[in-house]
């Protein structure tokens, strides 16, 4: 049975439900800030005792962070978020080479990559975009026979934030490794909700978010595995090994790491959690002809819920409507990624897995966190039920094109 949580203080009636998006910082990084704002606010770089206080927060938060994915505290590069992370592995690979190589990534993946790839390949890269299934998967046998003599990276995301699919990352990981290709793969949705081993995972380069896990916007961390070079993407001081210049942000560096620390100790019991409130919203909802669940249904990310809205013209009912109907009842929740959000145009994700130009203009995604509660989930299934009823069935019964 799921056991009911009392909710912290919130407005009646409001529910979030955009945990992909970000999740609100936890008290206890809050108070970690404050703290180092407060006591430990000097230059990291320097060596006086102010700065010798802040560098000393600095290596805790990394070392909370290697313990998070079982990886050597020294593996760690703070950046600025997930999208930095994710442009650092890139371009840090790409631009030790002094001609264009070959790239692989695949046809899901966040915009951090997809368009850094894009880039690439303005500049004469060869890239390589893997099809995916249906579910938005990745065949391994498709990765085996994209791999040409001058690949040297690939780039697969871990878990898909539109729709929640996961990948078979260790097997990926295995077929670039064995090529001789090193592998990349954005953690972001997966790290502090599914347990990460860097001593297991054949990956070379991993990305992090602090927002994603309940810690503060503006940090994030790309994991480099030991013996991996990369060429930074600013130059200046040399902070981070020489791979991320700039004085370190300490106070938010801080609340990052002890996100990460709680997120490791919660794991087992809050992600059990999720994916019971997750699977529940989905048979709450299995009833209603207009959703069909997009991404798969067990390999997926335990508290990502995602569906395309079935008749929707693409126009008058569309996943940004359905998105500013459900806040207007006191519910968040996103169509797609929410760093597209604001555009109403088909999704690459969804086009990606074969969805019409339509179909892709009407994915919704709800994600569950720390402070959803079972009444939530059967209050917003009952919210959204109205919702299409009200919207999408005379749009269907008109005929509307």
């Amino acid at each position: 049975m799921l056991e009911e949580r009392t909710p912290t203080a919130r407005p009646a009636m409001q529910i979030y439900l955009d945990y992909s998006a970000t999740t609100p910082p936890r008290p206890e990084a809050i108070a970690t800030m404050q703290e180092v704002m407060t006591e430990q606010w000097g230059n990291p770089s320097s060596l006086h005792v102010w700065g010798q206080r802040a560098a000393v927060v600095i290596e805790r938060a990394r070392v909370q962070l290697g313990r998070l994915i079982n990886a050597p505290s020294e593996s760690i590069v703070f950046t600025s978020g997930g999208t930095e992370s994710d442009n650092l592995a890139l371009l840090g690979v790409a631009r030790q080479y002094d001609r264009p190589r070959h790239m692989i990534i695949s046809g899901v993946e966040h915009s951090a990559i997809a368009e850094t790839a894009n880039w690439l390949e303005s500049t004469g890269w060869q890239i390589t975009r893997l099809a995916v299934d249906s579910q938005g998967r990745v065949n391994p046998f498709d990765l085996q026979t994209a791999l040409r003599p001058d690949t040297v990276l690939v780039s697969i995301i871990y878990g898909q934030s539109e729709v929640g699919t996961l990948q078979p990352i260790a097997t990926l990981g295995e077929i670039a490794q064995q090529h001789g290709a090193l592998f990349h793969t954005d953690a972001v949705q997966v790290a502090g909700r599914l347990p990460l081993d860097m001593q297991a995972l054949p990956v070379d380069l991993l990305s992090l978010s602090s927002h994603k896990l309940y810690g503060p916007q503006g940090a994030g961390a790309l994991y480099v595995r030991p013996g991996v070079s990369l060429l930074p993407l600013l130059n200046g001081g040399g902070q981070e090994t020489r791979l991320r210049s700039g004085t370190q942000a300490v106070p938010v560096i801080a609340g990052f790491g002890i996100a990460a620390e709680l997120a490791m100790q919660e794991m087992a019991s809050e992600t059990a959690r999720l994916i019971q409130l997750r699977d529940a919203l989905f048979d709450l909802l299995a009833d209603v002809p207009e959703l069909v669940p997009t991404g798969a249904r067990w390999q997926r990310l335990p508290h990502h819920v995602s569906f395309c809205v079935h008749q929707a013209d693409g126009d008058l009912v569309n996943g940004k409507a359905l998105v500013r109907q459900m806040n207007l009842a006191g519910i968040g929740i996103s169509s797609g990624s929410a760093c597209s959000s604001g555009k109403l145009t088909p999704s690459p994700i969804l086009k990606a897995m074969g969805y019409s130009d339509r179909a892709a203009k009407s994915g919704i995604r709800l994600t569950l966190g720390r402070e959803t509660s079972l009444a939530d989930i059967e209050w917003t299934a009952l919210v959204l039920k109205q919702i299409l009823a009200r919207m999408v069935r005379p749009v269907a019964l008109s005929g509307h094109r």
